[in-house]
């Protein structure tokens, strides 16, 4: 990183663009580059701005944030998105995945919290909220209780559920032993650099396991891991 994180925020409100210009200048790591009302005008400033990073509200008139998080990913793949919202549905949390985001803030959190993850997620270690892993939990209990609308075989592959990328292989069962002590302890929400000293290895080494770890199981993010972990019962809620 030279000079800092090159940021996008995206609102269709101008005093919600503030506030987020305000947490976000609190972090010398980030250099705003743009600001965008809605999913079409990000759209157009991306190949000007060129961002690492877009800060990207949910719901906008127009082409929403979901809508313009997917047209982003597909033609700028290496740009990290962070979705921000006052709702903590899962159903959202899991749409935005699947539109390609790599994480998923809250509006009414504490300033140094935004900054602490968008850190994070810029430099590849955004662990997992205890409340995104809550809402992952509480998603299973309740597609367990109403049938959940899944076929066994559905119920049987990661792949297919709610979330997770779709692909025309079942997911590689072939992780090292290193590689399964990773994922674990990354599923439990510790960030690269705890799961390094918990693990007796160098984080430059974590960072190398996950990528593997995420290309052998067709997944995206860290949550997608996650949540692929507690339905194979690799860790127990």
């Amino acid at each position: 990183m030279d000079g800092g994180w090159r940021i996008l925020l995206v609102d269709d409100h101008r005093h919600a663009r503030q506030g987020m210009r305000e947490i976000v200048e609190g972090c010398p790591d980030f250099i705003i580059v743009g600001e965008a009302a809605s999913g079409e005008e990000a759209i157009g400033c991306m190949p000007v701005a060129k961002p690492d990073l877009v800060l990207m509200d949910i719901h906008m008139p127009g082409m929403g944030g979901l809508a313009a998080s997917k047209v982003i990913k597909d033609a700028y793949p290496w740009v990290k998105i962070v979705i921000a919202t006052v709702s903590d549905e899962p159903a959202h949390l899991f749409e935005a995945l699947k539109k390609g985001a790599q994480g998923y803030l809250l509006k009414n959190l504490n300033p140094s919290a935004w900054r602490e993850y968008l850190r994070a997620v810029a430099s590849d270690d955004a662990p997992l909220s205890p409340d995104i892993a809550l809402s992952i939990l509480r998603e299973f209990a309740g597609r367990g209780r109403d049938g959940g609308g899944d076929s066994p075989a559905e119920a049987r592959s990661p792949v297919r559920r709610v979330g997770l990328p779709e692909s025309d292989e079942p997911p590689r069962e072939d992780l090292t032993p290193r590689e399964k002590e990773i994922l674990l302890e990354v599923a439990r929400g510790l960030t690269n650099r705890d799961v390094a000293s918990a693990l007796g290895v160098s984080e430059h080494t974590v960072k190398n396991h996950l990528k593997n770890i995420l290309q052998k199981l067709h997944l995206g993010n860290r949550v997608q891991l996650a949540r692929y972990a507690y339905e194979q019962g690799i860790v127990e809620p």
